[in-house]
């Protein structure tokens, strides 16, 4: 509504009215309280400052719980969408499993179901295709199937199925083993109120081997940019797959380029183009990368859902993910593909930029060693607000906040002062940047938490998300991140099995606990 302003004037003070009395804006109310005041009695004016000032209070309590009602708003139409697509997923499978009983009592053969006239499905069969609905470890008694653990969010799991059954595409399984040693059977914490009594069946450790159903065909290289030994490194590898081994090999569109310049011989490399990239996975049985973690990192990013099984090849800085020496790499490569392969599972966290503005809004992201808020280049403070499941937690105030994997827990936020955990430890880490607090100390937060970070209206400039330290983007005043563990993690070949890998780089490479011992002479009681 236009406002006719009139202006009445007592001292220096003026003061900006609209028709019906009422102040127009919060930026009108603060050019009022700026004002000097040079009456001898002030009073009734500090009087009316202070309430003034109330009325921005409340002005920008109500725009912060419409902005955060908006993003949440956002959020669970997402779920909604999410649990919708499901349902009809299911619904699709019920369908074909009475059409499968109609053929049946009609005399006839299901393929849906792999079954004929007279042998009836088992339970085992009839639901084999739900369990595969499920992105979850344990989904079974015996073992682990690749598509409990890798599973293609696509919306028909079976003709993807048979597309890769068309493809050739290596099939594998997953399953359980202790110590070393290859179990069949996963010993979940299974608690027994036995007489009374609390107690816990043994604890398993979660460890991972996978053993190839079939041989795999294609292998995809993936290696680090403007570095001669990774390049000379990957010409030696892509030679001794095809002529060795006889596979398929992949390679990004540049690395194609640098192989050709090299020599006519490698045009049989494949590559792909950037509307391929959602079935990338389809296409590819194994990943080996050339170079740090930086690479797995950029690997991993490349995969939208399901990712294959990666072999780290350490060619870079560090390298707690890199595992593999390139010094003896065909014999770890034809250990790799006869198999068993012990296997880790990193987690990755899965995230939606949510906008003031709907329709701008970004996702999902993922990321598998942190996503990073920070002020940016702002000389003012970040103020964030969090929320965990919908609740409300804490202000932040600082320069950022960082929201890491346990696989992460080595990279930044340990620099930030968080912990370093074992990455087989699900989990998301709560870490802020430099906080304005001395009590601000860093949390670990369960794997089940969907945790929410917003730039409050109110605050003085924009914040600044990166996911795995790129693709930076700003988040303006009223924008919001949600983040939440993702069904899709990265499963990575470990040399020996990962908590050795894990005790050795840290050991090695951030000299953790190192010190000279105690010489045994001096003084004793």
């Amino acid at each position: 509504m236009a406002a006719s302003s009139s202006t009445s004037t007592t001292g220096n003070a003026e003061v900006s009215q609209t028709d019906n009395g009422l102040i127009d804006s919060e930026k009108t109310i603060r050019e009022i309280i700026q004002q000097p005041l040079l009456l001898e009695n002030d009073d009734p004016l500090i009087e009316f400052s202070e309430a003034l000032e109330t009325v921005v209070k409340t002005l920008r309590r109500v725009t912060e719980a419409k902005a955060s009602a908006q993003a949440e708003a956002a959020e669970w139409k997402r779920k909604y969408e999410l649990e919708r697509a499901r349902n009809l997923q299911l619904e699709q499978k019920e369908s074909k499993l009475l059409a499968c009983s109609s053929m049946l009592s009609l005399g006839g053969r299901c393929s849906e179901l792999n079954v004929e006239k007279g042998r009836e499905p088992t339970e085992q069969t009839m639901f084999s295709d739900e369990n595969r609905m499920q992105c979850e470890l344990g989904g079974g008694e015996e073992g682990i199937c690749s598509h409990l653990v890798l599973k293609n969010d696509g919306p028909d799991i079976e003709s993807y199925a048979a597309q890769n059954k068309v493809m050739g595409k290596a099939s594998f399984k997953l399953s359980w083993y202790c110590k070393g040693e290859k179990s069949d059977s996963h010993k979940h914490d299974i608690v027994s109120f036995e007489k009374g009594n609390i107690t816990t069946a043994e604890r398993s450790s979660k460890q991972i081997c996978l053993t190839w159903e079939s041989p795999p065909q294609t292998v995809l290289v993936a290696t680090k940019p403007n570095s001669a030994p990774v390049r000379k490194a990957c010409l030696e590898m892509v030679r001794w797959l095809k002529e060795h081994k006889n596979l398929n090999v992949f390679v990004e569109p540049r690395i194609k380029a640098e192989l050709l310049e090299e020599s006519s011989y490698y045009s049989f490399v494949q590559t792909w183009r950037d509307e391929d990239m959602p079935l990338l996975h389809t296409k590819v049985d194994l990943v080996l990368t050339l170079g740090g973690d930086g690479t797995v990192l950029w690997t991993a990013s490349m995969f939208k859902g399901p990712v294959p099984p990666i072999v780290p090849f350490s060619l870079g800085s560090l390298g707690f993910m890199t595992t593999f020496s390139k010094d003896h790499f065909d014999k770890d490569l034809s250990s790799v593909l006869v198999g068993p392969v012990n296997i880790m599972l990193r987690h990755r966290l899965q995230c939606h930029i949510i906008r003031r503005d709907a329709a701008k809004s970004e996702g999902p992201i993922l990321v598998l060693n942190e996503v990073t808020i920070d002020r940016g280049v702002s000389p003012f403070l970040t103020y964030l607000k969090c929320y965990w499941d919908g609740t409300f937690v804490t202000d932040v105030q600082g320069d950022g906040l960082i929201l890491s994997t346990t696989s992460g827990s080595t990279a930044y936020s340990v620099a930030a002062g968080g912990s370093m955990v074992h990455p087989q430890v699900p989990g998301i880490l709560f870490t802020p940047i430099c906080p304005h607090s001395l009590s601000f100390r860093p949390l670990m937060l369960p794997e089940n938490v969907s945790v929410r970070v917003v730039v409050p209206v109110g605050s003085r400039s924009s914040a600044w998300v990166s996911f795995d330290g790129k693709g930076r983007k700003e988040l303006a005043p009223g924008d919001a991140i949600v983040c939440s563990m993702s069904r899709c993690p990265v499963p990575i070949a470990s040399q020996s099995d990962p908590t050795s890998d894990f005790l050795r780089s840290i050991k090695s490479l951030l000299k953790w606990n190192l010190r000279e011992t105690q010489l045994s002479d001096g003084p004793r009681h």
